[in-house]
């Protein structure tokens, strides 16, 4: 294979999920709408418990939003994350997917082509709803939205892997919406998306100790922290790690002689 072949495949993929993104309205605009109701309405109880609050270590951004927005960005990823899955279980058994699996390229080539193209998507999202959100006064400073482009990319392709990783294990689309909600409601809830990590520990020890390791929350993390223009090296070692540890094993998943794939096609 010839490197002009990866790259058809990979423009290809990127070009078709845009394309398929932009022309489902109901998908673009329920992208934004559940945010966007978290930002206006839920949001809006935050701003008496820790608008006035220093909350370390943001001692300079003192605001409530330093705490929201980032989980609000956090759950458009979340949820594009597995919306990708979701079309993954469906290509894969009578779409597009499931041609391109048996082609010549490498499965993990294409399993990778598939997941950037699902961060492009979550790409155009997030900033469509911080372009919304600034005329809701929030003004991060300007860099924040530069230094934010990296921490989305790598967030994007840890919570986009564990999609796959789950699609990988559904044998039915209709078991789909089970799962999901099984896998996205405790990692948002049970994450930093709402609540500082301290605030966290006040009320429950073991809930504290499921956020501190929720990979969600170290995603969250490195989203904060990149948004106000600082680095959390912490955070970015473990969400790197749990990218390389999710991909790799949705790459086992979807290979027909060691994962899933096999016993699908075996029951």
């Amino acid at each position: 294979m010839k490197i002009l072949h990866y790259i058809r495949a990979l423009h290809g993929i990127l070009v078709r999920e845009l394309w398929r993104f932009l022309r489902q309205r109901e998908r673009f605009f329920g992208a934004l709408v559940r945010p966007l109701v978290w930002l206006f309405v839920f949001a809006a109880g935050f701003r008496s418990t820790l608008g006035l609050a220093i909350i370390p270590p943001y001692e300079t951004y003192i605001l409530y939003e330093v705490y929201i927005t980032p989980g609000l960005i956090g759950m458009i990823q979340l949820f594009n994350g597995m919306q990708s899955s979701l079309s993954m279980v469906y290509d894969r058994e009578m779409g597009s997917m499931r041609t391109l699996l048996i082609s010549p390229l490498p499965r993990w080539y294409l399993l990778l082509c598939k997941l950037l193209a699902g961060v492009s998507v979550s790409l155009l999202q997030v900033y469509l709803f911080l372009i919304i959100a600034w005329f809701y006064d929030i003004h991060p400073p300007w860099q924040g939205y530069l230094y934010l482009f990296p921490a989305l990319i790598i967030s994007g392709l840890m919570l986009g892997a564990l999609g796959m990783l789950l699609s990988s294990f559904i044998k039915q689309l209709e078991n789909f919406a089970g799962v999901m909600n099984f896998v996205i409601f405790p990692m948002f809830f049970m994450s930093t998306a709402l609540y500082p990590l301290w605030k966290i520990k006040e009320s429950s020890l073991l809930l504290h100790t499921f956020a501190e390791y929720n990979p969600f929350s170290q995603a969250v993390e490195l989203i904060r922290f990149a948004l106000y223009g600082q680095f959390n090296q912490y955070a970015l070692i473990l969400t790197v790690s749990c990218l390389v540890i999710f991909f790799l094993l949705a790459i086992v998943g979807y290979n027909p002689s060691k994962g899933m794939m096999k016993r699908k096609g075996g029951s």
